[in-house]
């Protein structure tokens, strides 16, 4: 492979196949000392000057990038969707189930204090919204379930929602005894639980 074409296709491919940028050096390795390095990266260079790629000088090498002209083009943003914590999915689905709720009544059916993110990322989400203020004292703020929790669920209404049987079919309710025996009970004044980190 001594032909100046060859040469050049071989440069091309080991600078395309490169992970990261190429010295001369590493270059006339591959290549061999015989051959003029400098001259076929100027020829490649000038073969792709007008291409959408370019061949660039970096970090003391050589590499292929995309034409700086283009890159505005190739911009791509998507949504990243996150999971939902333990701690949000069941804040879901008590709003879900016992809408307008409060956040005193959703930490009453809890049983934990919600840390402070939990209906912001649910409010971000789109899938509950303020609904307004309770005629209590301290006029709280009620949450319900918005639209796109609907459409996100297949649901037309909240009355669709399963109930206890469907999830209990479903697998998805455990019925077990919601207090243990005296027996198995470990010890008798247990810290009081705190909200699961999101």
């Amino acid at each position: 492979m001594n032909a100046p074409s060859d040469q050049l296709r071989l440069l091309e491919a080991l600078l395309f196949a490169s992970p990261a940028p190429l010295s001369e050096a590493e270059l006339v390795e591959r290549l061999g000392l015989e051959t003029d390095v400098a001259a076929l990266l100027q020829e490649l260079g000038a073969n792709y000057a007008e291409r959408g790629i370019n061949l660039v000088r970096l970090a003391g090498g050589w590499t292929f990038r995309t034409a700086p002209d283009l890159a505005p083009f190739l911009v791509n943003e998507r949504a990243v969707s996150r999971k939902l914590s333990r701690a949000a999915v069941e804040t879901l689905a008590i709003i879900a189930y016992h809408q307008p709720v409060t956040r005193a009544e959703i930490e009453a059916i809890r049983g934990v204090a919600l840390a402070r993110g939990t209906l912001d990322r649910l409010l971000e989400s789109g899938w509950v919204q303020p609904r307004g203020r309770r005629d209590s004292p301290g006029r709280p703020l009620t949450w319900t379930t918005t639209p796109v929790f609907l459409a996100h669920f297949g649901l037309n209404d909240v009355t669709e929602l399963p109930g206890v049987d469907e999830l209990r079919a479903a697998g998805l309710l455990d019925l077990g005894p919601a207090v243990l025996s005296e027996t198995a009970a470990e010890p008798a004044e247990a810290a009081e639980p705190a909200e699961e980190e999101e």
